[in-house]
């Protein structure tokens, strides 16, 4: 019987590649049939999945030799997630090295619910169960997947290479303005010749050096503002980081380390985001500050104002939770997180949503302030309200004082916040107390009839004197369209 005759491919796989100068004439010698299984070359996917070019084979004139038989590739297993090489810190490392420090998609897919990014769709790490996503696992390492230098890079756009000294020639400034700068922005001294700045550092101390040397602001000014920005940005930050680790904890029962650590690794995915938010955040408040401005220059008209007046008319008040000394120390963390914010996250809404303005918070009060008294009066009621319908909450007490104060740094300063401080002090649980001027100015308004005021016994104040104290209380409870209080949480989608 005739052997049939190999295949071009079939001779390529048996023949040695030393036997390539061989004539073509002359066949290759005869293999043994455990190495026709010998992969040479075979197990290339292209060649596996390609028909054999339709030439005559190698060595034989047999026109009608049997083609060969496709190779049916093998299936490939699912490929682990790669861990990003990530580059040695060193100087001269640009925003451009960002990709190769990128955190990975694992880090991101811990989460139900991760922020909006491309990359956070790993279908190799996030398990669908069939009642939806699975819970996120614990971080493998109790340490971020990224160091601290890598995430400076991501967020700075370079490793530091700059000292003090080459900071402030840079900008083109004197030494001592630049270190005035770094102090104005809340950061320590820096040691002389450190390497601790960037580009974007000298960028910025460039920035506010031209404010002063072109006359718009002087010198007192330009560090106020720094101070302003930083401080607030400062707060903003911290208060980024405990809001998701709070979350991590209440909804996954992660413990603290396990939280900060997804925080940290999650940083690098959310940059952009918090970024865009700030910008638009910050021209939505410029424009609602814009508005109130232009409306009260209008209501005083083109009259001077006397120096020795408070510049700002304002109606103002302190809300307390009452003996929220005593349940912190009855309380775990956990619940006296859960007790701050639902007061102070429901003052707020109240306080925005109808009209005035939180200043600030302290400790467990909050200090609001509103262009009217009528606002004011609705909106110390409406909290009051608020939360004594809300059974997690603890009782409050409110004051509300009319009278000129004048704003630095985004605090209100003057004896108005000085007498509202001291009645709230004296006022018991689930009211609201007035000094006798405010409650006379109130009762002069069209809408007076809205109110119950109560007189209460004269009490002599440290600090301010003898003063009678009036109870505030509705008498017609107004109507969801005048007043707003909260009933939930709306989602996205809900």
């Amino acid at each position: 019987m005739t052997k049939p005759q190999r295949t071009n491919k079939q001779a390529r796989a048996h023949t040695p590649r030393a036997s390539a100068s061989t004539p073509a004439e002359k066949p290759a010698p005869a293999a043994k049939p455990a190495e026709a299984t010998k992969p040479a070359h075979a197990a290339k996917p292209a060649e596996a999945t390609k028909p054999a070019p339709a030439k005559r084979p190698v060595g034989t004139t047999n026109p009608a030799a049997p083609a060969t038989k496709p190779v049916e590739p093998k299936p490939v297993a699912a490929a682990k997630p790669v861990t990003t090489t990530k580059p040695v810190p060193g100087k001269g490392r640009t925003a451009k090295d960002v990709a190769a420090v990128r955190t990975l998609p694992a880090a991101t897919a811990r989460r139900k619910h991760p922020l909006p990014t491309a990359a956070n769709a790993e279908p190799a790490v996030q398990e669908v169960l069939p009642d939806g996503p699975s819970e996120p696992a614990p971080p493998r390492r109790r340490k971020p997947t990224q160091t601290k230098d890598e995430i400076g890079l991501i967020y700075l756009g370079e490793d530091p290479h700059l000292t003090m000294d080459e900071l402030a020639d840079a900008a083109g400034t004197t030494v001592a303005f630049a270190k005035d700068f770094w102090r104005s922005m809340g950061f320590p001294n820096v040691p002389e010749g450190q390497v601790r700045f960037v580009e974007a550092d000298v960028q910025a101390l460039r920035g506010w050096v031209e404010s002063v040397e072109s006359g718009r602001i002087d010198m007192d000014t330009a560090h106020s503002l720094i101070r302003a920005q930083s401080y607030n940005m400062e707060r903003l930050a911290l208060w980024q980081l405990e809001a998701a680790v709070e979350d991590l904890q209440r909804r996954y029962e992660f413990d603290d380390t396990a939280a900060r650590v997804i925080f940290l690794d999650d940083l690098p995915e959310v940059q952009t985001f918090m970024v865009e938010q700030l910008a638009y955040t910050w021209r939505r408040q410029v424009v609602d500050l814009v508005e109130r401005t232009v409306a009260e220059v209008a209501d005083r008209g083109g009259e001077p104002q006397p120096s020795e007046l408070l510049p700002l008319p304002r109606a103002l008040g302190f809300v307390d939770m009452v003996a929220f000394t005593s349940k912190a120390r009855q309380v775990g963390s956990r619940e006296l997180v859960e007790l701050v914010q639902g007061f102070e996250f429901t003052a707020r809404d109240v306080i925005s949503a109808n009209g005035a303005r939180v200043v600030k918070t302290v400790g467990d009060s909050v200090l609001y302030v509103a262009d009217d008294v009528l606002t004011a009066a609705r909106v110390t009621l409406a909290i009051n309200q608020a939360v004594a319908a809300d059974p997690r909450l603890l009782p409050v007490r409110a004051s509300l004082v009319w009278g000129r104060v004048v704003s630095r740094s985004g605090d209100i300063f003057g004896p108005a916040v000085n007498l509202a401080s001291r009645l709230i002090d004296i006022a018991p649980a689930d009211t609201v107390y007035m000094d006798e001027g405010t409650g006379a100015l109130l009762a002069k308004h069209p809408r007076a009839a809205d109110f119950l005021q109560i007189r209460r016994p004269p009490v002599v104040v440290p600090g301010i004197g003898e003063i009678t104290q009036v109870e505030l209380r509705w008498a017609v409870q107004p109507s969801e369209d005048e007043i707003w209080l909260p009933t939930r949480r709306h989602s996205p989608t809900s």
